[in-house]
């Protein structure tokens, strides 16, 4: 595998700046690059900070302050023995912004990014500006759907074979990570053969490598189905039953394989603020790499939006 820059597997060179800042009792890395109102982009599995690349520079050419952080156990981020159930790596992301200075952001996740944004907009609703969500439902949402629909349990059979002790770390990692680019190819959609090439495969599998990586990236999953009838996990469904606030953007792949469009669409039912749902006709789970141009311009658009429709 080929080297990814000066700055190792994580701290890849580009127009950004990379630096640590700590928050909710851990370490976590974040690339920066622009001045303006704060965007932090939060990345999903099995990916890290990287996964942004083209919006950071969108969002700052468009005169936004974005910021992409590494999740906790992940990238170039603090890997911590506990702590990846929703609530507390929700308040990671809320500690980060207080961190970088600034009153509050708009929130952007992907995947298991945007599990965390939904939950982040919900527990701390003063320091979320804006939402925008892609390629996941809201918790509640993705909660039913898992358990309710055969063809949605089928299509995250992934997150079922993450509740084996040991052997989902090792085959993550196994022939230098070569099932993340398994995985990457087989949730991207059809449309852009550009994405996923063998340079942006190579980078996320060097990241997948890391120590502890592996094991980090599926400890929320666990946490997800294995809380499903204990108490803290009935208590963070009960609680996510609140409602979201802030005007929220809702993108996701009319082909997407891991998160069926049935699953995500409905979200809207939790959001009592303006919400608009953009579904990118031909592309996979992966919208932002697939179609950066189109997924940066319909998030800047709706960010410069004063008046965001329903």
């Amino acid at each position: 595998m080929g080297a990814a820059g000066a700055g190792g597997p994580v701290r890849i060179d580009g127009p950004w700046t990379h630096r640590d800042v700590a928050a909710n009792g851990a370490r976590f890395h974040i690339a920066e690059l622009g001045e303006g109102p704060l965007v932090l982009l939060l990345h999903g599995f099995p990916q890290f900070w990287w996964t942004w690349r083209h919006q950071l520079t969108a969002l700052a050419d468009a005169g936004f302050r974005a910021v992409a952080m590494d999740l906790r156990g992940v990238g170039g981020s603090d890997r911590t023995p506990r702590g990846y159930d929703p609530a507390n790596l929700a308040l990671d992301i809320t500690g980060v912004i207080r961190s970088l200075g600034e009153p509050d952001a708009a929130l952007v996740g992907h995947d298991m990014g945007g599990y965390l944004a939904w939950t982040a907009a919900v527990m701390r609703p003063k320091l979320v500006r804006r939402l925008v969500v892609s390629s996941m439902p809201h918790p509640r949402r993705w909660r039913s759907s898992m358990l309710s629909d055969f063809a949605q349990s089928r299509a995250g059979s992934y997150v079922w074979g993450f509740q084996r002790p040991w052997v989902p770390e090792r085959q993550l990692v196994a022939d230098d990570a070569a099932l993340v680019g398994r995985l990457i190819h087989d949730w991207s959609g059809p449309r852009t053969p550009e994405f996923p090439d063998d340079a942006a495969i190579d980078v996320y599998r060097r990241a997948m490598c890391i120590p502890s990586t592996a094991h980090c990236s599926i400890e929320p999953y666990r946490w997800m189905v294995r809380s499903l009838a204990r108490p803290d996990g009935i208590q963070f469904n009960r609680r996510m039953k609140r409602p979201v606030r802030v005007p929220t953007l809702h993108l996701h792949g009319s082909l997407d394989p891991a998160i069926r469009t049935r699953s995500a669409a409905g979200s809207g039912e939790y959001v009592e603020a303006p919400y608009r749902w953009r579904l990118f006709d031909g592309l996979g789970h992966f919208p932002h790499e697939e179609d950066p141009a189109g997924f940066s311009a319909e998030l800047i658009n709706w960010l410069k939006d004063p008046e965001p429709d329903r």
